[in-house]
C-alpha cells in the first residue's frame, strides 16, 4: 500500500501519516461502524489494542481527524480503488471471500454543499436573483428578503429540477428528497455485499437522481470487476435486492449477464 501511495508523498515535507496507518484507520471505522473521521480518530486514540493495530508507540500521538482529511484529499480515487482490490485479495487468500450470492442496496448521502449554492444552468442566476426576476415580472421592484421568501412560498408551480439547477460548489451533487423528508443536495451510495461473508465487493457513488432501477446491473458488474482484480476464480451467480430495484429492463440485463435475481 505504501508503494502505491509513494508518488503522492513529498520526501522533504514534515512527517505525515503513513499510508498504511491511514487505511488501517479506515478499516477501524468500517468494522466498528463509525461514520465520521472525527469518530475514527477519537476511537483510535482511546484504545490500547487499536493503537497496537496502528503500530503506534507508547509516546506517539494517534492521528487526528484533520490529518485524515489531508491524506484523503491527497490520495486520488484510483489509489483507494487499488487498495480496495488489495484488501479483497487478502480476503481471498484467507478464504474469507465467496462472491457467489450478493445483495445490492443504496442510500442517499447529503453532499457538503447547501441548497443556497444552487444556480440556474441556463443563466447562472442564484436563487435570490431568480426570485427577484420573477417578482419584477409581477411589477414588484426592490423587494426585501422577507417579501421574497413570502413570494417564493406562495407561488404556483414551484419546482427545483436537476435539469434547471446545479450547485455552484459541487456540480456532481443532485437535488433530491432525503429519506427523512427534507430536500438536499446529495449523492447515492450503492453497496454490493457478499451475503455469505458480509464483505463489501463494491461501493459505488452515483448521482442522487439515478434511480435504483437504472443501476442494479452496473453495480454488480463493478463488483465482479473487483473480484477479477483480486484474482478470485468464482463469478457472481445470484443477486438479491429490494422491491425498489424491480425493472423489466434491469432484470433482462441481469439475465443476459447470467445472473439469477431475487427481487420482490
Amino acid at each position: 500500500v505504501e508503494q502505491l501511495c509513494e508518488p503522492f508523498y513529498s520526501k522533504y515535507a514534515r512527517d505525515s501519516i503513513p499510508p498504511g496507518r491511514y487505511f488501517r484507520m479506515l478499516l477501524v471505522g468500517y468494522f466498528e461502524e463509525i461514520d465520521s473521521q472525527r469518530g475514527i480518530a477519537w476511537r483510535c486514540s482511546d484504545s490500547l489494542s487499536l493503537r497496537n493495530f496502528l503500530f503506534l508507540g507508547a509516546a506517539e500521538e494517534s492521528p487526528d481527524h484533520s490529518s485524515l482529511t489531508k491524506i484523503r484529499q491527497r490520495l486520488p480515487l484510483f489509489v483507494h480503488e487499488q487498495v480496495f482490490a488489495f484488501v479483497l485479495e487478502i480476503a481471498r487468500e484467507k478464504q474469507l471471500l465467496v462472491g457467489r450470492l450478493v445483495g445490492v442496496d443504496a442510500t442517499t448521502l447529503e453532499a457538503n454543499a447547501a441548497m443556497k449554492s444552487i444556480v440556474r444552468r441556463d443563466t447562472g442566476e442564484d436563487w435570490e436573483e431568480y426570485i427577484r426576476g420573477l417578482m419584477k415580472q409581477e411589477g414588484i421592484e426592490n423587494p426585501t428578503k422577507e417579501e421574497m421568501r413570502r413570494f417564493d412560498k406562495k407561488r404556483q408551480g414551484k419546482k427545483v429540477s436537476n435539469e434547471d439547477w446545479v450547485s455552484s460548489r459541487d456540480s456532481d451533487s443532485r437535488v433530491t428528497r432525503m429519506k427523512y423528508g427534507r430536500t438536499h443536495l446529495a449523492y447515492k451510495a450503492e453497496n454490493v455485499i457478499d451475503l455469505e461473508t458480509e464483505l463489501i465487493l463494491a461501493a459505488c457513488i452515483r448521482h442522487a437522481d439515478e434511480s435504483d432501477t437504472q443501476t442494479l446491473a452496473d453495480s454488480v458488474v463493478e463488483a465482479q470487476t473487483h473480484l477479477n482484480e483480486a484474482e478470485h476464480e468464482k463469478h457472481i451467480e445470484e443477486v438479491e435486492a429490494d422491491k425498489g430495484y424491480h425493472s423489466t429492463d434491469q432484470l433482462e440485463r441481469c439475465q443476459w449477464l447470467g445472473l439469477r435475481t431475487y427481487v420482490p
